[in-house]
């Protein structure tokens, strides 16, 4: 398995590349890893997600004042 693979290239969506990739090479841990991984990416954006709606709330909120 080459690492390049999982590094993006410029000008490339790292979704893409992600949902491009074979992932018949791959043994039953490395995909669990890669689940495990990704539910953490998506943990994290969910988090500044919520982070960005209660910060602009806020900003609204002092602004209405």
């Amino acid at each position: 398995m080459d690492m390049d693979e999982y590094l993006p290239r410029k000008g490339d969506d790292l979704l893409a590349q992600l949902s491009r990739q074979d992932l018949d090479p791959l043994s039953v841990t490395e995909l669990e890893e890669r689940i495990r991984l990704l539910e953490g990416e998506i943990t994290r954006t969910r988090a500044k997600m919520t982070h960005a709606v209660n910060h602009k709330a806020s900003a609204e909120a002092l602004f209405r004042k």
